[in-house]
């Protein structure tokens, strides 16, 4: 085993010499997401500052700007009217799923680079018109999978990139947490399939291990099959309170992912090669002790490291791409993939069956 397989888990790989004026940022949507999260991220980084702060609610918008020391507060209707475009160069928008494409609309028509939340709309042809937007105004669009940009997960790209493992032959992925403990409210929009989409559990956590499956593999799903239940009251809306599905990509690889939002904590990510195996646990929750193992030829080693801030690593990678004008990855037709796939889990979960995925 190669002496520096278990190091380097906080290098941007992507980072240049550049000397860049910060991307400035509208912030669009404004739940603890944002407000906890995202805003906290970006003024910890390097390559973004937030300057406008769009909510539904006025007085939030003008509280939060306030907070951030933004230069405005502007309801959504004076986002749509073209409010303050001199005062921002991007927009990330973090609303409920089946609204993000009105936002994005408005900001390719404004001429704004966007950081749409994952996943990146309710169904698969709102998401094309998202990418198509963005395509015909000539401006980026990155969905924010995290995980992309976490260090420790683009090192484990590079191992199984570079045949480390040996062959890839599985994958096995999980992501499960206590939605209701987090947020009480029976009614939020992530239980209401007309701003989530077709589901809970597959839509906001189930995501995760197949996105990342993806960017580890360098490969794209071309079938899945499904099972999915929903028991307790708060979920009967959604037909997943917790699901499992099955991936074949098209370099071969089969994956087994689960995911559920009443259940336990917990993330694991592994990839099995002919040759060895490697893991990450937890996988996609940040922790103070995460573990990347592995084993080649026998021979197996483990690391505690000191886990990065993955927003701040998103953002700023963002701010980079952007404002250097180098490509971005992950973009809006690789977003869509996700999506399509997505409803194909819920299709197979409803008729049983095995759903190929078209030509997106």
């Amino acid at each position: 085993m190669d002496a520096d397989a278990l190091s380097e888990f906080d290098r941007r790989d992507w980072r240049t010499d550049a000397d860049l004026d910060p991307l400035r940022l509208a912030m669009v949507g404004l739940g603890w997401w944002t407000r906890d999260e995202a805003i906290p991220a970006v003024a910890d980084g390097d390559f973004c500052e937030t300057t406008v702060a769009v909510s539904s609610d006025r007085e939030k918008a003008e509280a939060v700007a306030d907070d951030a020391d933004a230069a405005a507060g502007l309801t959504y209707e004076e986002f749509h009217d073209g409010r303050a475009t001199d005062e921002y160069d991007a927009v990330y928008v973090a609303t409920p799923n089946a609204t993000h494409l009105e936002f994005v609309e408005s900001a390719a028509e404004f001429g704004k680079a966007v950081l749409c939340e994952k996943p990146m709309e309710a169904s698969a042809d709102r998401a094309r018109r998202m990418v198509e937007a963005c395509e015909d105004a000539g401006v980026p669009l990155m969905v924010a999978y995290r995980m992309q940009t976490d260090p420790a997960v683009r090192r484990a790209r590079e191992l199984v990139q570079g045949g480390d493992l040996g062959d890839p032959v599985l994958v096995h992925g999980s992501m499960s947490q206590r939605l209701l403990a987090m947020i009480a409210d029976p009614d939020q929009w992530r239980l209401d399939p007309d701003l989530a989409g077709p589901g809970a559990s597959v839509t906001d956590l189930g995501i995760y291990p197949l996105n990342t499956a993806r960017f580890v593999l360098d490969a794209d799903p071309v079938a899945v099959s499904a099972l999915a239940r929903s028991g307790a009251d708060a979920f009967d809306d959604v037909p997943d309170e917790a699901a499992t599905f099955q991936v074949r990509f098209d370099d071969g690889t089969l994956a087994a992912c689960a995911a559920s939002q009443h259940a336990h904590r917990s993330s694991h990510f592994t990839v099995v090669g002919t040759e060895g195996e490697l893991g990450l646990e937890p996988a996609f929750f940040e922790s103070a002790g995460p573990e990347f193992a592995l084993e080649v030829d026998g021979t197996r080693a483990s690391l505690d490291y000191e886990q990065v801030d993955q927003m701040r690593e998103e953002f700023d990678y963002f701010g980079h791409q952007v404002r250097t004008g180098r490509d971005i990855y992950p973009d809006g037709r690789h977003g869509l993939v996700d999506v399509a796939a997505i409803e194909a889990v819920y299709e197979s979960a409803e008729a049983g069956t095995t759903v190929p995925l078209s030509d997106i």
